[in-house]
């Protein structure tokens, strides 16, 4: 892709988010944008970076490791934003600032023994499978309080929020009322003393929707990149 072209795909984004915020009435700036990177090559996402974008997604651990040692040098923050398999959790621990796809006690345990003592806590949000889809990743919602209070103690991770990938839809209404169950679900994490303050929905489709209902953090693939290349 031409610098150019992702330069405007860049500027339709932001334009969106901030015609969202100012439309449902969210504080400007309050919608952090998360360019989920997966299949991209490390120049791709340097000439973003090189247009102010900062956070970057990935889904796969050794292709984003790749990426992050070529990269090693600049500003970034870089998410998981994938299913977590056990024998790669060292990597997420070592490489990552954000893990948005924690939704077992057994993985949150590892990835709090494998983060180096030298690096800031990893940032953690849990995924929740909002809409119990059998082929989707996450927790039961009625599963989060137990959860949530076993991450507590572990002094290397640090819960920041909640992470959904609701059924699509083209529904406007209907992606609103998935996403307020996911803001509803951190309002109850808050209210039990839990201080979090992030939602992580969100995607290309349905981002609208999202930052209506409270989303921090949009995950954008399609509308930076372009169609995915695998």
């Amino acid at each position: 892709m031409s610098s150019v072209n992702l330069h405007e795909r860049l500027q339709c984004v932001q334009k969106e988010i901030k015609e969202a915020e100012q439309r449902f009435g969210r504080q400007p700036g309050s919608v952090r944008l998360l360019a989920v990177s997966k299949t991209r090559t490390a120049a791709d996402i340097l000439a973003l970076a090189q247009l102010g974008v900062a956070d970057f997604g990935e889904n796969q651990v050794q292709e984003a490791q790749a990426k992050i040692e070529q990269l090693r040098g600049h500003p970034l923050t870089w998410h998981f934003i994938g299913p977590i398999q056990s024998n790669k959790t060292r990597q997420i621990a070592e490489n990552f600032d954000w893990v948005h796809s924690v939704e077992r006690s057994k993985i949150a345990g590892r990835l709090h023994a494998a983060r180096p003592p030298d690096l800031p806590p990893l940032n953690i949000c849990i995924q929740v499978n909002i809409d119990a889809e059998p082929s989707k990743s996450g927790i039961d919602p009625g599963e989060l309080p137990q959860l949530a209070e076993r991450l507590l103690p572990l002094t290397r991770l640090k819960l920041r929020g909640l992470m959904a990938l609701p059924a699509p839809t083209d529904d406007f209404n209907a992606q609103r009322r998935a996403f307020m169950k996911l803001r509803l679900l951190q309002e109850q994490l808050s209210d039990s003393g839990c201080q979090v303050d992030t939602l992580s929905m969100g995607m290309t489709n349905d981002m609208q929707a999202a930052i209506a209902e409270g989303a921090t953090i949009v995950r954008i693939g399609t509308a930076l990149f372009g169609p995915r290349m695998r």
